[in-house]
């Protein structure tokens, strides 16, 4: 959730630390700050309410030099945006600390500490680290040592960044529970909650494990397990490239994403195909001994993501007659869990770092499941570092809010999933596989052709434009993308938008349809046409708006609009359907004027319970 930057260099950093923020911004947040040490050993901050803007303006009145500092954007979980409550949080102006997460046992080491004379400026859970950190560091005078006190009476889940001017040009960062990786350079050391942070001074990276405790300065990085042990971690070299302002032709990042799709689709199933079935590496060396093995799929996951596993289910149930769960990771962690035998447990993440999704993971490894898959997006996460089998879906870097090209790219990985399982459980022919495996072909063209019909919805978004509710109706693998549409909607326009299964809109739902209500209903040409046309003539007969996405031929009806979507397989169908609803979500956003890439109040990775 929040954003993390540390450097210890030779060079002043106040710059290095404020386009790490910038660089971080995707992630949202409501406030940021960075301190500095200066020349003379004194910390240094500032800190504003409200975007980066906002601190580099008032740096600009009044800079900060220094070879050490530490910088952060917050997300609100306990406090208000404000300077107060805004990082980084300093004890006696004399130990300085950024944190991720959140301490859950909080109010127990605040009441604590008050009783110990300390002094309390802001709302947050984050202020009773540094002052309990000050505290042993006056009993130890050692800093790393009151570094692992401190952590051992914290409870939750957090990365820290600590400076001290008792130990000069020499920074802290601590993993447990939140991401954070150390950037290694020339002259210069880094550590950020993101490698995207720092990538303009650095392409070398650490990824600590959980418990690391790394000592930082600009010729040297420690690293100690949570036993206090020196350890060596491996040294990760990226390639990848990110510009903060490379948003090409597109005024924001989703739309730019969305237009990114056919390619993220067709980087998603290169090397993974042959000319009649999926490769059986596609999925690791080890994937195939166990495929044959699974009787059952558990599937996790969290918002978009969990969309993605609803509709593999009914993929999965459909061809491989394998039994599927879904579950919300953060429902799944903090219930009593029966495993059926032989489950394979498959985890999705766009960012690898959900803290649920991880919890859940977790768990499944401790209670029996027989091996765990991770989809995702990002190769070095702790998700994919975690799991036993993984697969990347290539994406590429998604800096909007709400995600778009990463869930097309979760729906084809687990497509190829489907096809594989069915081929080691011998659930259909050899033709039946030629002929699903050249539709898995088809769908970068595809996506291609649903994009043309930008401007048509462009001009279809202003019908929403004075609305504050909409209903998002779907059937079969369909429900779970009009609870994607939905979604998307109420994300970056604010509107407020639920999905339902067409046929429960007389268990409720029609008693919220009128003129005032648009329902946006996703029809495609197949064994369930009749079914929603049906439920369609309930919402007319009481005078609701309709929006009908589909590929057969409708009459036409004032009351009704229609986007006409090609002719396709019933199988591509939930990857189709996502495409409009997207930009419908978009130019409808634009229409209101929201904030697109960073829709208020969210998080891209949402690394807190």
């Amino acid at each position: 959730m929040c954003g993390i930057v540390g450097a210890a260099s030779e060079r002043n950093v106040e710059k290095i630390l404020l386009t790490g923020l910038k660089r971080l911004e995707y992630r949202g947040y409501d406030s940021a700050g960075l301190a500095i040490l200066n020349s003379k050993l004194q910390l240094e901050r500032v800190r504003t309410p409200g975007k980066v803007r906002e601190l580099e303006n008032t740096l600009l009145q009044s800079p900060l030099h220094g070879n050490t500092g530490i910088a952060h954007t917050r997300w609100a979980t306990h406090g208000v945006p404000s300077e107060q409550n805004a990082h980084p949080l300093m004890s006696h102006n004399e130990i300085a600390l950024v944190h991720n997460g959140i301490i859950e046992n909080h109010e127990t080491l605040r009441n604590f500490l008050i009783s110990k004379g300390y002094h309390f400026t802001s709302e947050t859970d984050s202020e009773t680290i540094v002052h309990l950190l000050h505290l042993h560091f006056t009993q130890t005078k050692d800093l790393l040592l009151a570094t692992r006190k401190t952590v051992a009476e914290l409870e939750g889940a957090y990365a820290l960044g600590i400076m001290s001017l008792h130990y000069p040009h020499h920074l802290i960062a601590v993993r447990h529970g939140s991401p954070l990786v150390v950037g290694k350079g020339m002259d210069e050391n880094f550590f950020a909650s993101d490698p995207l942070a720092v990538l303009p001074v650095t392409k070398q990276f650490i990824y600590l494990e959980e418990g690391d405790i790394a000592d930082i300065s600009a010729h040297h990085i420690d690293i100690y397990s949570s036993q206090g042990e020196r350890v060596e971690r491996k040294i990760h070299n990226l390639a990848i490239h990110y510009d903060v302002s490379d948003r090409g032709e597109h005024r924001h990042y989703m739309r730019k994403e969305i237009f990114e799709q056919p390619a993220a689709i067709t980087n998603n199933l290169e090397g993974r195909l042959k000319k009649n079935h999926v490769l059986d590496t596609a999925f690791g060396l080890n994937a195939i001994d166990l495929f044959k093995k699974t009787k059952h799929i558990q599937f996790i996951a969290c918002g978009t993501s969990y969309h993605a596993a609803l509709v593999a289910r009914y993929w999965v149930e459909a061809l491989v007659n394998i039994p599927c769960s879904v579950e919300v990771a953060s429902e799944f962690r903090y219930r009593k869990v029966v495993v059926p035998k032989n489950s394979l447990f498959v985890s999705l993440s766009q960012s690898g770092e959900t803290a649920d999704t991880l919890a859940a993971l977790r768990l499944a490894k401790k209670i029996g499941y027989l091996s765990s898959l991770a989809i995702c997006n990002v190769p070095e996460s702790s998700l994919v570092r975690e799991s036993e089998l993984h697969f990347m879906t290539r994406a590429g870097i998604e800096i909007g809010v709400a995600s778009t090209k990463a869930f097309t790219a979760q729906l084809t990985a687990l497509l190829l999933l489907t096809l594989l399982l069915g081929q080691q459980q011998n659930a259909f022919t050899d033709k039946t596989e030629e002929h699903l495996t050249e539709q898995l072909k088809q769908i970068p063209s595809l996506v291609e052709t649903i994009l043309q019909l930008d401007p048509l919805i462009a001009n279809l978004a202003k019908n929403f434009l004075e609305k504050n509710h909409a209903l998002f109706v779907g059937r079969g693998a369909l429900y779970p993308i009009a609870l994607e549409g939905a979604l998307k909607l109420k994300e970056i326009s604010y509107i407020h938008a639920e999905g339902y299964p067409a046929g429960e809109l007389k268990h409720g739902p029609l008693a919220l349809v009128d003129k005032n209500m648009p329902v946006v209903a996703i029809a495609p040409n197949d064994e369930l046409l009749e079914k929603i046309k049906s439920n369609l003539h309930e919402v007319r007969a009481r005078g609701g708006e309709l929006f009908v996405f589909t590929d057969c031929v409708t009459p036409a009806d004032p009351d009704m609009h229609v986007i006409q979507m090609p002719s396709l397989h019933p199988l591509l169908a939930p990857i189709a359907y996502t495409i409009p609803l997207q930009l419908l979500a978009y130019h409808v956003a634009v229409l209101k004027g929201t904030d697109i890439d960073q829709p208020r109040n969210l998080a891209k990775s949402v690394t807190v319970e």
